[in-house]
């Protein structure tokens, strides 16, 4: 999916405002979807989101143009590991991910980037990335199928949009989709405005106290690697749309503790981890929005909107078919990025080495092959993240990880 490289003025005050808030929406996807589905009041979502972009921009410098929500790599275990622990049981273990990121960070810091190539080169960034995608499409069908006709709409709306509309409104393609497939859902009686009319006008978010867990911990520690890698391949990605070295400048160690950070914030107050993800990446890939001022006022408007009681009751009032029909295409736009990685790298598809490693972490990872011990488990993507970087290392080769990722030590 190409768009016209047309220059949006951003100097106006008024218009980054308007921007700021409209991406919001553009990042709705895993802003509410994620917790409506593990089971997280979406408010305290957009609460410990907007706090922990905030974090990411302090930590970070306000270089980087990021609107933090949760990975969709989480949506599986978060819902398992509630099934086994509970939810404050679960949060544990996500406070744990965020500690395992401040870990990858310090390594970072101290022996460099090649580190980290070395470890998650294109090759298996490009697969993990993929499955990402590809294992949630079944997410996205069957939501969709609740009502096609619904779904169809809101998907033809933001594809239209991005193929044919010019200025402003290209900047807000999944917010249109969201918004007509709405109405229309409104005018076939699909909505149930109950929820609304109850909801208090200004309210605090259903904040959850997190509770120790040691197998949560262990359940939800392994889950680290696969956002690790999605980040990584994110930041190259963004750095290629703002045309920036985001990698050494403010630095892969500090971005990743930036995530690391809002992640284990969010945990502690109740809230999917805060992560730098594949989808927000999709989404300023489509609109060319890179100025990081625009993302922080989403920051804000997300906690805001927060405090607003009626519009979590409105969030939850969105038929799923309208989510479904726009799921359809970001999901799919997560393992388009897979590709792409694979693409920008020069990954040479002829060699046998690379074509074993990309079969396994594909098929392990939408295969949802699990390993268990115990208390402890590794599945999905997690295990597919593990096992692309073991095959890696025993099959090793001499090219360049990620295309431009060299950086002079």
């Amino acid at each position: 999916m190409i768009l016209s490289q047309e220059v949006v003025d951003l100097q106006s005050p008024t218009k980054r405002i308007v921007l700021g808030v409209q991406f919001l929406f553009v990042a709705f996807g895993a802003t509410v979807l994620v917790p409506l589905l593990v089971g997280i009041d979406p408010a305290v979502a957009l609460f410990t989101a907007g706090i922990g972009t905030l974090i990411f921009h302090l930590i970070t410098k306000g270089m980087v143009p990021v609107f933090l929500g949760s990975s969709f790599a989480f949506i599986a275990p978060i819902v398992a590991a509630t099934k086994l622990y509970g939810l404050p049981g679960a949060l544990s273990g996500l406070i744990a991910v965020g500690l395992v990121y401040g870990i990858v960070s310090m390594v970072i810091k101290v022996w460099g980037l090649r580190v980290i190539e070395k470890i998650f080169p294109a090759i298996v960034v490009g697969p993990v990335i993929m499955i990402i995608g590809l294992s949630l499409a079944p997410v996205a069908v069957n939501m969709a199928k609740t009502n096609w006709a619904i779904a169809t709409v809101a998907l033809l709306t933001a594809v239209l949009i991005v193929v044919y509309s010019k200025g402003m409104m290209k900047l807000i393609p999944i917010f249109s989709g969201i918004v007509v497939g709405y109405i229309i859902s409104v005018i076939l009686g699909e909505v149930d405005f109950t929820a609304i009319k109850e909801a208090a006008w200004f309210t605090l978010p259903s904040f959850t106290r997190p509770e120790l867990n040691w197998s949560a911990v262990l359940y939800m520690v392994p889950v680290a690697f696969a956002p690790i890698i999605e980040h990584v391949g994110d930041m190259y990605a963004i750095g290629g749309v703002a045309n920036k070295k985001f990698v050494k400048d403010p630095g892969l160690h500090r971005t990743l503790l930036g995530d690391g950070i809002a992640t284990a914030f969010a945990g502690f107050m109740g809230g999917p981890p805060n992560t730098t993800y594949s989808e927000v990446t999709g989404a300023i890939a489509l609109t060319k929005v890179t100025d990081p001022r625009i993302l922080r006022i989403s920051a804000v408007t997300a906690i805001s909107f927060s405090l607003i009681g009626k519009v979590s009751a409105f969030l939850k009032t969105i038929p799923q078919a309208v989510l479904g029909g726009i799921m359809l295409l970001l999901f799919g736009m997560i393992a388009g990025i897979g590709i792409k990685t694979l693409i920008d790298a020069n990954t040479d598809f002829g060699k046998t080495r690379n074509q074993v490693i990309i079969s396994i972490v594909l098929t392990v990872g939408i295969g949802g092959a699990q390993i268990s011990y115990g208390n402890f488990s590794l599945a999905g993507i997690g295990l597919a993240s593990i096992v692309g970087v073991v095959l890696n290392l025993i099959l090793p080769d001499k090219s360049s990880p990620i295309k431009g990722s060299h950086v002079e030590q």
